[in-house]
């Protein structure tokens, strides 16, 4: 690139391939896309096995495509979430679900001083990066998108299995997950195709568009502070090998995900006052809303046991999925949507673990969780040393109707193992046992001992009112409050976690902010 950036994209991930693949449409504007992993050049670049939809990279202990963040998820329960560090971001690591947000969340976005967020706003969007294989073009989804979305098949005998249990249990059919029919049983949206999991360095940025003369990617640099000057950001200080440089530029937006953008805002001065104070470091925009309240999808992992070994999947390690609402609903009144979540894996956990696709006599699992916006997380710097992972408090389990909705999804998926059509395969749940389910307080012991998460973080840089600072960190745009030439594009500008994963969000949001940016809403 032979001049000064108009715009510097950090982080190649989810949003940030596709952020930079539609900036770069505009021929005259220059980008320059930093991320801290490798940029692989196409499918030959990124190699079968980190493509392999019947895998998850993510599971693997200490995979070089990854980067791991110590966290607490209660008190008592460390843990390590992994995240993407290659091209793609965690699109390139996860399962390849690509479920969209329900409209309640939309709306609920929305009526959070954000109205360009509402369903129907976004729809466009939405059928702008999908290519729907099997449902084709339509009013409500897209036939010629980067994302070749496809629905997995409902044929390996515990899928079928599973969809029968579901119908055993009075269940409703639910086939198309993309649409805002009532929650039910159905296959999962992924962006696997022909068993590749088609991620957004693949989709958004192959070489054809790495290739642009207005584009210009690093790999391997990491960045360590946004560099603002008088109230504007001018640039992003990144580190190689020991050694840092400042790349100077436009504008700069974010996009290195819910965990490490919200710490790169501290670490250039943007956060609450106190906590940036405490550790020495000049204060550039006192923002409480950084890291205060995020949300997540608490998990467990509940296993079975086939009568006799199954043959491993041929596409994707995904079965099906069932959606339900919890009973009680709660507090909050999330009782309408369909807010738990039973989602099948066809490998074992141990393959998932392990890089293998089957393991004789290993159990099979379901992931049970609850997709309820909880925004009780906290994410806090520790050091000005950027080095420093920040303190990360999910807090889990911290109010009543966190436990009562877990058993509830617990028990609803032993009973879909416990059903005729599922026993036809299986000698049953291994764990809990009926003792341990028939009793809440034993139950909810099993909870925290067994308590994982989905890694769906979200809302750590809140989009929200200017004159609210203590709900709202970015607008509805990804602008950064009282900072010019600075956004952020990735999960954590929602304000909590939609009902479902967020890869497909992710994606919408890099759609929808390279939108507002090539609109010159500045």
């Amino acid at each position: 690139m032979s001049r000064r950036p108009d715009v510097v994209v950090v982080g190649a991930g989810a949003a940030g391939a596709v952020l930079t693949a539609r900036l770069t449409e505009d021929s005259d504007r220059n980008v320059l896309l930093v991320d801290a992993g490798p940029i692989p050049r196409g499918k030959d670049g990124f190699g079968p096995a980190l493509l392999d939809a019947r895998l998850v990279p993510g599971a693997l202990p200490n995979h070089p495509a990854t980067t791991a963040h110590p966290v607490r998820l209660t008190p008592e329960r460390p843990w390590l979430v992994t995240r993407g560090r290659v091209l793609g971001g965690s699109t390139t690591v996860n399962g390849g679900y690509f479920i969209r947000a329900r409209r309640e969340d939309f709306d609920r976005w929305a009526a959070a001083s954000n109205p360009a967020w509402a369903y129907d706003e976004v729809l466009p969007f939405l059928r702008t990066l999908e290519n729907d294989l099997d449902l084709g073009p339509s009013q409500l989804h897209g036939g010629q998108g980067p994302m070749r979305i496809r629905r997995g098949r409902i044929a390996h005998p515990a899928a079928v299995a599973f969809r029968d249990a579901a119908r055993h249990l009075g269940f409703p059919a639910d086939p198309d997950k993309n649409d805002q029919a009532p929650p039910g049983f159905g296959p999962v949206p992924s962006n696997a195709v022909d068993g590749i999991r088609l991620n957004t360095g693949l989709t958004y940025l192959p070489p054809e568009v790495l290739d642009r003369p207005n584009l210009t990617v690093l790999g391997g640099w990491q960045a360590r502070r946004v560099v603002i000057e008088d109230g504007r950001a001018t640039g992003v200080v990144v580190e190689r090998d020991g050694g840092r440089a400042t790349v100077e530029a436009g504008s700069v937006v974010l996009s290195t995900g819910a965990l490490s953008t919200p710490h790169l805002l501290q670490l250039s001065g943007i956060g609450p006052r106190a906590d940036l104070e405490r550790l020495g470091i000049p204060v550039v925009r006192d923002a409480p809303a950084v890291g205060a309240s995020f949300s997540d999808h608490p998990q467990v992992v509940l296993d079975w046991m086939p009568r006799e070994d199954l043959d491993a999947p041929a596409e994707s390690w995904l079965g099906g999925c069932l959606h339900l609402p919890c009973a009680e609903g709660g507090s909050d009144g999330a009782g309408t949507r369909g807010d738990l979540e039973v989602l099948q894996s066809l490998v074992p956990m141990a393959g998932l673990v392990s890089g293998a696709v089957s393991i004789p006599g290993a159990p099979l699992s379901f992931l049970a969780s609850v997709q309820t916006p909880r925004p009780n997380g906290r994410l806090r710097i520790r050091s000005a040393d950027p080095g420093t992972s920040p303190d990360i408090d999910y807090n889990f389990l911290s109010a009543a109707e966190d436990f009562s909705r877990l058993r509830e999804v617990v028990r609803v998926t032993a009973a879909l193992i416990d059903t005729p059509p599922f026993a036809d395969i299986s000698h049953g749940l291994l764990d809990p046992g009926p003792e341990v389910l028939n009793d809440d307080r034993a139950l909810d012991r099993w909870i925290r001992d067994h308590l994982g998460t989905a890694q769906h973080t979200c809302g750590t840089v809140p989009m929200g009112p200017l004159d609210d600072p203590g709900r709202g960190a970015v607008d509805q745009f990804g602008r950064v409050h009282g900072v010019r030439a600075l956004r952020v594009a990735d999960t954590s500008i929602l304000p909590d976690a939609p009902q479902r994963g967020p890869a497909a969000t992710a994606v919408l949001i890099g759609e929808f902010i390279a939108d507002a940016m090539r609109r010159g809403r500045r």
